[in-house]
């Protein structure tokens, strides 16, 4: 299997994890927003919010922006309305396609690149494995999500997942 047949069979996985959040974020009503499972958890906006915002975020932070970049687009990308969430994760996985697709194979494997939150002797991640974590990342907030909804009494069950 090639290089390129792995990337695209990763972007094919979180596209499950986007197509399925936005689904599930259409079970949400506003009423919903401020439920928090404990004092120590996001609110499901923030979680939602969170978990959208994870193409771009983790996008921007493997290309190494600063953390007050960060910041600033997450604020931008923050939103109360349960279909723009939707669209926010969509956009922000078609950016991050194109980024992983614009690249070589040699830059794909090999560009080395290190997060703001990396100690000077931590050791940056191939461009490979950040797609790896964004993937991975996205799927552990939509098991959060799911479960909040399965705390508010919503209709979903495992199929909601696939």
């Amino acid at each position: 299997m090639s290089t390129s047949q792995i990337r695209d069979l990763l972007f094919s996985e979180l596209y499950v994890a986007v197509r399925t959040t936005k689904e599930l974020l259409k079970k949400i009503t506003e009423e919903d927003f401020s439920f928090q499972p404990n004092d120590k958890m996001r609110s499901l906006l923030e979680q939602a919010n969170h978990l959208v915002q994870i193409p771009f975020i983790d996008l921007a932070i493997g290309q190494e922006k600063s953390e007050e970049e960060i910041r600033e687009l997450e604020k931008k990308l923050y939103s109360n309305d349960v279909y723009e969430l939707g669209t926010v994760m969509e956009t922000g996985f078609n950016e991050l396609k194109n980024y992983y697709e614009s690249m070589s194979e040699e830059e794909f494997v090999g560009k080395v690149t290190k997060p703001f939150y990396f100690t000077p002797d931590m050791e940056g991640h191939t461009q490979a494995k950040w797609l790896i974590e964004i993937t991975t990342h996205a799927f552990h907030h939509r098991g959060q999500l799911f479960n909040y909804l399965k705390e508010l009494n919503k209709e979903v069950n495992m199929f909601d997942l696939y």
